[in-house]
């Protein structure tokens, strides 16, 4: 089983754990992220310190109440997510150890609150502010997903190294290494 193209033993019979978290946090791609997660937050200060100023005054009625709700909801989730930028990036820097990360990660909550694109008005809001609602939740879900993933390196690393891999494909390999004793 062993021979031939498909042979996945070498890997498994390393022993060696490739952790994604650690792997994309050392990436080009975990930089490009932070960048564009940090190049949100200027562009939604900006806006709402300029333009969105001039937006907000020229709505009416109920739509004033919205604009207020969402810049609020946009301005807490994207400090949530430069938190957890800043965390990873510290903790890739080495300015903060695995523990610090931890306990400085529990406290950044990434949780989306509805979104509003079903909201009554919603369409009535400035394009500006709905480009960056839209671009935040974007943005939210690439890195809830990356934390997931994260957490899982983390529970698989603290698990005891006996467990059957995750893997299907490797379960089933061992399954058959075992029943024909290769």
């Amino acid at each position: 089983m062993s021979n031939g193209p498909y042979a996945f033993d070498a890997a498994e019979s390393s022993g060696v754990t490739v952790l994604f978290g650690e792997k994309f946090q050392a990436s080009q791609q975990f930089d490009q992220v932070f960048r564009q997660g940090m190049r949100l937050v200027e562009e939604a200060a900006a806006y709402l310190d300029g333009a969105g100023r001039i937006d907000a005054k020229a709505l009416k009625g109920t739509s004033t109440v919205l604009y207020a709700t969402e810049s609020m909801r946009l301005t807490t989730r994207l400090l949530d997510l430069a938190s957890w930028l800043l965390i990873r990036r510290a903790l890739k820097e080495g300015e903060i150890s695995p523990e610090d990360a931890r306990k400085k990660r529990s406290r950044v909550k990434l949780q989306a609150v509805g979104r509003p694109q079903h909201t009554k008005g919603y369409e009535n809001l400035p394009e500006g502010l709905r480009n960056l609602i839209e671009a935040s939740f974007a943005l939210h879900d690439r890195i809830v997903q990356l934390d997931r993933a994260m957490a899982m390196d983390t529970a698989e690393a603290e698990a005891e190294e006996d467990v059957i891999p995750a893997n299907p494909v490797i379960q089933q390999m061992s399954r058959l290494r075992q029943a024909f004793g290769n």
